[in-house]
């Protein structure tokens, strides 16, 4: 069995949306330099955005990073005019330029991890991005079979079933074998990106009081007990539907290492009633570590100095732990799988 490096962590950032708080909750986080004495930073940004007051490296590409330092590699040379709280085009593909070239980055294995600063999801939109948002775009880019959107807090891990999807279209798109698609890969995530050796799952039912045995709806007994129980077959421990609602009004949730939500709001109401302003984004299921804050691009208030980069800070310290995880369990799993070759 190999042995971790004693290396620090290069954690990639991506920009966001230059006219919200993106480049302010960035900046606000890496003004402490204890951070740079923990991990590598290297920040893809455009040569418009004028930073100042903080030590920076600026190169050409990765191979010029220099530790102790913020790196900043510009990828795009085109002139930006700030319109803070305004959408627009200009904004939009200076984001996708930025996450773009930070994937790229994860590609070639040149960064570890990646934590994104947040888009306008309709600024951002152009025939390279057509996607509801971050997560669908990074599973494409990945060639990922699957993904789930994770938000992360002291008190729970939250995922979502459908995501990115009209209210009024979610119960046409569940189905037992999509249910199953998400467990199996928040049972995966928790083994190999939090060590949790036997994760418990809760399942929330879709309808009011989980359908209430049929009286009001039958998605639990005909999708999601079904992908229950057959997540049992498969060894993973799945355990409802339960009805959100005294779910997570009561201390039920306290019991599971992780949550199974149906859709998005069922999910990220309690995920940021618990932690809003520190609470942390995860995509699940790919072959990297990507994380964001819990928060949008708040156009409302971009440009004002007053952004709290709470939850960006959290998610920079969040990448370094689950890319640490991922690597020791998989070091683990290794030396195991030569341990039984060896017995055989």
């Amino acid at each position: 069995m190999t042995k971790t490096k004693a290396i620090k962590i290069k954690l990639g950032i991506s920009i966001g949306d230059p006219n919200g708080i993106g480049p302010e909750v960035v900046l606000r986080t890496l003004s402490d330099n204890r951070l740079l004495e923990l991990f590598t930073i290297i920040l893809a940004q455009v040569k418009a955005l004028q930073i100042q007051d903080l030590r920076f490296n600026f190169i050409e590409s990765v191979e010029g990073v220099k530790n102790g330092q913020i790196n900043i590699v510009t990828v795009c040379d085109e002139e930006f005019k700030y319109s803070f709280g305004e959408e627009s085009k200009a904004s939009g593909e200076i984001s996708f330029e930025s996450l773009s070239a930070a994937v790229e980055s994860l590609k070639l294995k040149e960064i570890d991890a990646l934590v994104t600063a947040p888009i306008n999801k309709n600024a951002i939109q152009s025939a390279d991005f057509e996607f509801p948002g971050h997560t669908e775009y990074l599973q494409q880019a990945d060639e990922a079979a699957d993904s789930l959107m994770l938000m992360l807090s002291d008190f729970a891990r939250i995922g979502v079933v459908t995501g990115h999807v009209p209210l009024k279209e979610v119960g046409a798109n569940l189905t037992s074998e999509l249910i199953l698609a998400k467990l199996t890969v928040l049972s995966k995530s928790l083994k190999e990106d939090f060590s949790i050796r036997k994760p418990k799952i809760a399942v929330m039912g879709l309808n009011p009081h989980a359908g209430d045995n049929g009286l009001l709806g039958t998605e639990e007994q005909e999708l999601i007990i079904p992908a229950i129980t057959q997540a049992k077959i498969i060894g993973i421990l799945a355990f409802g539907p339960y009805a959100a609602d005294g779910f997570f009004g009561s201390n039920k949730y306290t019991e599971f290492d992780g949550i199974l939500a149906m859709y998005h709001d069922q999910g990220l109401i309690p995920a940021k009633s618990f932690s809003f302003g520190s609470g942390v984004n995860f995509t699940a299921g790919l072959t990297f570590i990507r994380t964001s804050p819990d928060h949008g691009t708040a156009f409302e208030i971009a440009g004002q100095g007053i952004a709290n980069e709470g939850s960006f800070r959290t998610a920079l310290y969040n990448a370094a732990e689950l890319c640490k995880n991922r690597t020791l369990n998989a070091e683990l799993s290794e030396g195991a799988l030569v341990v039984n070759k060896s017995r055989n």
